[in-house]
Parts: C-alpha cells; structure tokens; sequence
C-alpha cells in the first residue's frame, strides 16, 4: 500500500497532530477522501478481518441470522436483547460487519449493520446520556464494537462520532493513571484511533498513537510490564493472560494497521514481551489461569480460548517484527497448534487468524517448534513456571504485591486460595485438567498444593479488584534456569493461619515442604497434596500413592496422607475428583509437612522412589533445604541468615548451588525481600576462583554479592572453581 510521504504528512497535517486546529482545518482540506483515512480504513479491514476465501460458512449464517431476526424496537434491536445490552448487541452488529467485509453478504447487510448501529446509538449511546454501571461499556467496549463495525461496512455517522466522545473522552488519554493504564490504555487508544478513521481526524490518529508511550515503558510498580516479564493489571494482579491478551492484541493491530503511514509505531519494546512474558504461561496453546485473575473460572475451556488469542496476536505482531523474531514466534504457534488438541486452534479461529494460522501450518519450511524446557521465576508478580520433559509445573503465591486472587463484577468470589501456593501441573495427555470445568467444581478449600485454614470465607471474601495482598516480602526464590528453588512465607485470607512453604524444583519431582504452620482461629488446616480433576486408579502404599495416569506422591517420615474420591456439582455439570491432604490439626503451632510429586510417574517408579537420593536437610520456620548428590545440587530457602549442609547465608535469601564434573560449581542467590545491599554466601569447600559471574571472593569460600536489592528479585549466578 503506498501511503503519501511522511514529507507531505509533516507539511500538511504535522500541526494539526500536535492540536493546532487551523493547521487540522488545512489537513483535512489536503487530504482527498480517497487518500490516507480511505486506506487507512482498507488496511484495518485487510489486517482485522482478513480477505479472500476460507471456512467461514458459520459466520455467514450467524450473520444472516442476526440480520433477519433484527426488529428495532425502543426497547431493543433484537427482541431477545433488551437494552441495554452492552455486549451482545454491539457483538452481533460486528458479526454482520465481518460477514460483510469477507464477501458475505450484500449492500443490504451492510445497511442493515448502519441501521443497526444508529438505532443502538439513539435509544442507549446518545451523546449527552449518563453512563450508569461499569464505565468500561461506555468508554471501551460499546464505542469499540460500533465504530469498528462502521468502520468494516464503510459508513461514516457522525452522530456516532459525538457519543463517542461524550462517553470515551480525549481527556482520558491526557493522565496515565486511574482506568487508563495498561491494556485500558491500549484499547482506549484503538477506540481514538477508529474514532478518527470514521472521521477523518488526523489530529486524534496522532493522539491515538502518541498516547501509547507510557504502555511500552518498562515498570517498578503498579500496572504494565516488569523487567523479570511479569505483567500487572490492577495494580496487584499478574494477568497476561487477559488483559495482557487485550494489550498485545491491540498493539499487534495497530503496529500492522499504522506500518507505513505517517502514524507507524516506532517503540519496539512490546516484541520483547512475547517471549519474556507471554510464553512462558502457554503450554500446548492453553494459557495458564494463574495469570488470568478473575476471568479463570468465567468459562470452560476459557484457558485455551485465551491461548488462542495469544497465538492470533503473535502471529499477527510477527508481520512487523524482525524475520528472526517471526520466524521463532511462527515455529512457535505451529506448536502449539499441533499440540493443542483439546480445542484445535483452527477449528476456533477467528477469519484474519485462520488465514494467518493456515498458512503457518501448510509452510513446510517453518518447523513445529517443541515444549521448551527450564525454568521460569517472576518474582514481581510471584509466579514460576518449571518445565521438564514430557511435564510441566506452574506456581501462583501470594505476597506483599501480588493479591491471593481478584474478584469483581460478581467473578471468581470463590478464588480465595489461588495465591496460598498454588501449584498447578500437567504430565502427558492431561491438556484440559483445569480447563473442562475444574474451578466451578473444585472444592474452592482444598487447591492443589495449598496450606489453607478450613475457616469457612463468604463470596467474595477480602478487598476487590485484587487488593488481597499478605504483608510479607519473602516470596520468590533462585533458579538457574533449569532448576529452581522457591519459597513462599503466607499468610492466609482472612485468618490468623501463617506458614513457610517451600518448592523445589527437579528434573522428574518437586520437593514440597512446609514449617513453622501456626493458627489460632478454631479451624482446622490442612496441605492439600494434590486434587485432581479424575476418575483414575488411586493405589495407596505405607508413605507414598499412585494416581493412574497421572504420577506419584511420596510422604515420608510417618505423615498420614489422607484421601478422598467423590463426585462435585457445579455450574450446571459434574466432575470426579481424587484429593490428597495432609492435617495439621485444629490450631497448629509450628506444624510441617514434606512431600514428593511426581508428575507423570509409573507405580513402580513411586514405589521405589522412597529410596531416591533426595535429602531434606532443613524444614523449619528458619531454613528449607535438600540436598540431591545425583545433581551435585543443595538448594535452600533462607528465612534468616543460617547454615545447612556445608552452605551459609549472611542473610535471608534464596542459593542454589550446583556442582559440575570438572571442579566447578555454579551459585545461584536471589534476594526475594529487596531490601539487601550485601549478602555473603560461603560454601564449606575452599573456593579457589570466580571463572564467571558478578561477585566477590572474599575468603576461602564466601561469595560476597553486592546490589542485590536492585535485582527486583531476580537471581545472579556465579561461576567458582573449587579446591
């Protein structure tokens, strides 16, 4: 598409984007309506709706449907929509607009989609009119659906124009705070930029285009992205996988709408983030509800919903990325597409990604790239993520920052314990284990791998919006990148429960612990070791249990593993669920726990993994730690400066510490509270040299490391030679 010069652009309507209105008078005399704002509208259709054939037999009829049961009344546009209908409605009026702009439909649809929208603005969108309720239908989420489905038909209305900005201001756009951070910013910039394409506003593309600088910068706190890759909404939800959806799908739109024309996108820094802060969370196209805060029990299969939308949006930003950049990202989707067999990508897609996707899938020069394995830790949003082969972990705490979980407008009021250590896995064959139905029918008190009071919560229990935080620092841990060790000191929502949890992670098992359980509030508390989603085979050996199909737990040390198998009803279905939990009585004081899982294990392999040589070294309120020889590794939570198994910390902190063939080991240290300038790790074998790595050998073996409160929780690895 050749769009005219910026040269020209700078001569005739630069002013006018800076807010000169005579200098915006002169572009719009300059620019013809068959000039820029017409190929403008051309590119949104061409990159939002995409063109040529495809299967999309299901939209026309949709379509055709919606336009012969539509029977405007003052009450509604639909009779089974009565006003006003925020969402539907203006769904529908875009379901027309697609069908239309695929060849779908003839002039009288798209009249039908003009009619529509006009009658919707008159008697729910007319400028002037209060905006009762949640502010995001009115600025966001109605303008957004009737300007884009205006834009799909090619009808201007400027009547629509006014409303839209009467309830979606310009102002909005002039402070970064409040509802336009984030991923809001980023739609409500797509919603000032449709505004102009219906309008042929120069000035407003700018602005639409300008206002974007704060979402690219990376944060230190409250909304957006996190040098670690943590992506906050909310201010204390971890959300990726729903408005961070929102945001790098609106993004990928305008970067490839806008390439080229006098409002190209410059800042590069959101392609770092596909990578680094979305990926991560999908595993075989299925996004982790660990970072889709109160949306993760909206719908079933909503976890592979949302990882289609992440596809569609990498595949999509990937057209104005490097050709490395998208050549990974495309080996990438393949992947998951092919792996993603509970909810195949294809069989869901939208048009424009159909068509993207397909052409993906049929190039045989672009490989299906594989599950990747290693470790990921977010500590500012307390999360991690351990992959192996053939398994994978993920892990949602709770902390200073981040909230146990988030409700709000009436979601996810039963979520309470998602943040009291979480653990979430999947072995071979296990793709919809949280995804078919799990949260509406899980005991909401027994999550896997959470220390919880059994005190009975209300709906909805804690502050909204997220704001449930824990006022303890030490959440996060160190991780090499293939291993990790995490720790989580908890506090329980809404009770006097308190406890040290720490995970470490292996090549084919997580080491659970647990210490210093303490709570006085007359309830019970319980370790749930594990609640599947299954009707399997459990088999129940002296200290240790096999679900069929699914892998191992081993319970060492005398501990009573309890079990159930019962069947739960909730939103209108039944699911089979095996729990595993371990009691720590009524009003524990310093009880623990320890346990082994292991994710995708054979009954013989749990039977004898008793024997492993996997030692607890340390479980108390102080110090978590192991020791595996068969690694050469000792890993350690350090609650307070202390010593365990020929390894001492200065301070609280997180070491990893791996030793190599060859007289080498590899420190791992993380600072999870932020708050150390020095930290002295000293190893009990003579450290003869620092090959590799930021750190200070101040004596036969102490490590001292500097600066580790700037690290916002993230590890250094050092490199030393032994004596």
């Amino acid at each position: 598409m050749a769009w005219p010069s910026r040269r020209l652009f700078l001569r005739l309507g630069g002013v006018a984007a800076a807010g000169t209105a005579g200098a915006l008078a002169s572009a719009r005399v300059a620019y013809t309506p068959d000039d820029m704002f017409v190929r403008l509208r051309r590119r949104w259709r061409e990159v939002t709706v995409g063109s040529g054939a495809g299967p999309y037999g299901a939209l026309g009829r949709a379509a055709a449907r919606y336009r012969g049961t539509m029977a405007p009344e003052g009450s509604s546009l639909w009779p089974d929509q009565a006003f006003p209908s925020f969402v539907a409605t203006p769904r529908r009026l875009r379901t027309m607009a697609q069908a239309y702009a695929l060849g779908l439909g003839d002039a009288g649809l798209a009249a039908a989609v003009a009619d529509g929208v006009e009658h919707y603005r008159r008697h729910v969108y007319a400028a002037g009119g209060a905006a009762p309720g949640n502010w995001w239908h009115w600025e966001i989420g109605v303008p957004r659906a009737l300007l884009d489905a205006s834009v799909l038909v090619g009808t201007r209305n400027a009547a629509l124009a006014e409303a839209v900005g009467h309830y979606s201001p310009e102002s909005r756009l002039h402070r970064y705070s409040g509802n336009s951070t984030a991923a809001n910013r980023v739609d409500l910039c797509v919603v000032m930029l449709l505004r102009a394409m219906l309008d042929d506003d120069h000035r407003r593309a700018a602005l639409a285009v300008s206002a974007l600088s704060p979402v690219f910068a990376t944060v230190s706190d409250g909304d957006g992205f996190y040098r670690d890759g943590s992506f906050i909404q909310h201010s204390y939800v971890p959300y990726q996988g729903a408005y961070g959806v929102t945001l790098l799908s609106g993004l990928a739109t305008l970067y490839a709408v806008l390439r080229g024309s006098p409002w190209e996108i410059a800042d590069r820094n959101v392609f770092e983030t596909v990578e680094r802060s979305y990926a991560p969370f999908v595993r075989d196209g299925a996004c982790m509800d660990l970072v889709r805060g109160r949306s993760a029990g909206r719908r079933p299969f909503g976890d592979h919903e949302r990882g289609r939308e992440i596809a569609a949006a990498v595949l999509l930003l990937g057209e104005s990325a490097s050709a490395d950049q998208r050549a990974r990202w495309q080996a990438m989707v393949k992947g998951w597409a092919e792996r993603g067999t509970y909810r195949p990508m294809l069989e869901h897609a939208e048009p424009a990604f159909h068509a993207r996707l397909t052409a993906v899938m049929n190039d045989a020069a672009v490989p299906a790239a594989p599950e990747p394995v290693g470790h990921r830790l977010l500590p500012m949003s307390a999360r991690a993520v351990h992959r192996r082969p053939g398994w994978c972990a993920a892990l949602s705490m709770a902390s200073h920052r981040i909230g146990h979980y988030e409700h709000g407008n009436g979601e996810n009021l039963r979520g309470w314990h998602t943040g009291s250590g979480m653990l979430y896995w999947w072995a071979e064959g296990h793709g919809d284990q949280y995804s078919d139905s799990f949260w509406p029918t899980v005991d909401p008190y027994r999550l896997p791998g959470t220390t919880v009071s059994t005190r009975r919560l209300p709906d909805g229990a804690g502050a909204g919006w997220g704001d449930t935080r824990t006022p303890w620092r030490w959440v996060g841990g160190a991780t090499d990148g293939t291993y990790a060790a995490v720790g989580q000191h908890l506090s329980g929502l809404e009770s006097s429960l308190e406890a040290f949890k720490s995970w470490f992670f292996l090549d084919d098992l997580v080491v659970c612990l647990g210490a210093g359980i303490t709570a006085r509030d007359g309830s019970a508390v319980e370790t749930i070791v594990d609640n599947r989603r299954t009707d399997a085979r459990l088999t129940v050996g002296k200290g240790w249990a096999h679900l069929d199909g699914h892998g191992g737990y081993v319970v060492p040390d005398g501990q009573v593993l309890r079990t159930l198998r019962e069947s739960r009803d909730g939103g209108g279905v039944r699911r089979d669920y095996v729990t595993l939990w371990l009691e720590h009585g009524l009003d524990p004081r310093a009880a623990s726990y320890a346990y082994l899982l292991l994710p995708g294990a054979g009954l013989e392999e749990t039977r004898a993994a008793g024997s492993r040589v996997v030692r607890v070294a340390a479980n108390s309120a102080r110090l978590q730690a192991v020791r595996v020889p068969s690694l050469g590794i000792t890993a350690a939570c350090f609650w307070n400066a202390g010593s365990v198994g020929g390894l001492t910390a200065s301070a609280p902190c997180a070491v990893l510490v791996r030793e190599r063939p060859g007289g080498t080991a590899e420190v791992t240290v993380a600072d999870p509270r932020c708050d150390l300038d020095e930290l002295v790790v000293t190893l009990a074998r003579p450290v003869t040299g620092l090959p590799a790595g930021d750190a200070l050998l101040t004596g036969s073996g102490a490590l001292l490391f500097e600066g580790l409160a700037g690290q916002e929780g993230g590890s250094v690895t050092v490199t030393v030679r032994l004596g």
